[in-house]
């Protein structure tokens, strides 16, 4: 008796866990998504967003309700050289030992971090196509890896690493119909468990490919203001009203950290209430930096293409793209990790392109 009544003990307990697993597939089930073309901030939109418009008008009121919400996982920011066809600016400064000149050509780079729903497509359409990926990618920081989007589609994809994410590029860019930016000994690569081209890769600057920033194309884009540049010993986004470094702004209000939450966010959604952010909340929802763009510090650690090193200077109007050998790639930008603390935008970290955690994502920019 006192073994069945165990027994039935132990069935109570487990009961719940089965049937929340049961209620996970049925989200999973309704999750259906479908991801717009590519956009900039002007307005121009690309020709697949322009003939999905109709669709978009009839959205169904169930696929609100399965969180499926009118958001572009590609929202790309221009930012134009001047005149000279380069613009300039002091990298590391207010945040490194010493600051170097760093001159740059017109790019956009998306607003968001990589969303595992995009993330998602990519990856089945590319492994359809050719493409192998070591790291199938995961949901946030607490997702299965790998598995078809949920309601938390909108969170960065996670646990991948920096050899997945250039090749994840090159898909991306195909899938597209853009060319893709990176090659070794001609040939574009397609393979992330290749890492020994993958290291030896040759990115194609000129091309109309998406591609992960340079080092100095990441702080730009998180320091740039409406008045020039924030201080680099803030967090991106801690300005006033006029795009003035402002220290008074509360670093909650514009980033997820190991102060405010325990995992990954719904991009977009920094300075909102923790509790109700938890709750599957809109993209884009929250506070951006002074250049329009989202979680530029905190949420996901995120990879750049440069391997690290040492600061140096480059030649006048010459785009510098890091070291040509290294060991670590460099990221940028504090997550909610606590082993990612520092979260200003002059902050660097490096890492091994092997590594990937539940706190490594990425954004991508393009140079076209």
């Amino acid at each position: 008796m006192k073994r069945l009544c165990a027994l039935f003990g132990m069935f109570v307990l487990l009961s719940p866990v089965l049937f929340s697993q049961n209620s996970d597939t049925s989200t999973q089930a309704g999750s259906a998504y479908q991801r717009k073309g590519p956009s900039y901030r002007d307005g121009t939109k690309s020709d697949s967003e322009k003939s999905k418009s109709d669709e978009e008008k009839s959205e169904s009121p169930e696929k609100k309700e399965n969180h499926v919400f009118k958001f572009e996982d590609i929202r790309l920011e221009r930012f134009v050289a001047s005149s000279t066809g380069f613009s300039e600016y002091l990298m590391g400064q207010n945040s490194q030992a010493f600051s170097v000149r760093r001159y740059l050509k017109t790019f956009s780079i998306n607003r968001y971090e990589t969303t595992y729903r995009l993330w998602y497509e990519v990856r089945v359409w590319a492994q359809k196509n050719g493409y192998y990926f070591e790291n199938p990618g995961q949901e946030g920081s607490g997702g299965m890896r790998g598995r078809a989007p949920t309601s938390k589609s909108y969170q960065p994809v996670t646990m991948v690493n920096w050899y997945d994410v250039i090749v994840w590029c090159n898909a991306l860019s195909e899938m597209e119909g853009r060319t893709p930016c990176y090659v070794f000994d001609g040939m574009v690569l397609r393979d992330s468990g290749d890492t020994a081209a993958c290291d030896l890769a040759e990115c194609r600057w000129e091309a109309n490919g998406y591609r992960l920033p340079t080092e100095a194309e990441w702080e730009y884009a998180a320091r740039k203001t409406t008045s020039g540049f924030q201080r680099g010993d803030l967090l991106s986004g801690q300005i006033d009203s006029k795009g003035k470094s402002d220290q008074g702004v509360s670093p909650d209000s514009i980033s997820w950290s190991s102060d405010n939450a325990n995992g990954t966010h719904t991009v977009g959604t920094a300075g909102l209430d923790p509790i109700l952010a938890g709750d599957s909340p809109e993209p884009a929802s929250g506070n951006a930096n002074g250049a329009n763009l989202f979680d530029m510090s905190g949420n996901v650690l995120e990879w750049c293409w440069d391997w690290h090193g040492e600061y140096k200077e480059s030649e006048k109007n010459t785009l510098y793209t890091g070291p040509k050998y290294g060991a670590e790639r460099v990221m940028r930008g504090g997550s909610w990790s606590p082993y990612t603390i520092f979260l200003c935008a002059g902050d660097r970290y490096s890492f091994d392109p092997n590594e990937a955690y539940n706190y490594f994502g990425f954004r991508f920019c393009t140079s076209r």
